[in-house]
């Protein structure tokens, strides 16, 4: 198999894994609740954005990837 077939089978695989565990976790402490999260709720209408959540997980997951590429 070619390397893009393989990676993109590999991110497919890691998306649903962490979908899931999104899904079946939800109370992972503090993730949507860090200062920098938006969250609007009025009646009838409820917004959240959760930016400060998103920049802690994808540096998290730029670190645990840039280990990975390392040990290959």
């Amino acid at each position: 198999m070619d390397p893009i077939p393989r990676a993109l089978v590999t991110l497919g695989i890691a998306l649903l894994a962490v979908g899931a565990l999104l899904q079946w976790a939800p109370g992972i402490p503090l993730l949507g609740k860090l200062p920098g999260d938006l969250r609007i709720e009025r009646p009838g209408f409820r917004l959240f954005v959760p930016i400060t959540s998103c920049v802690v997980v994808s540096l998290l997951l730029s670190g645990i990837l840039s280990l990975l590429s390392r040990l290959r």
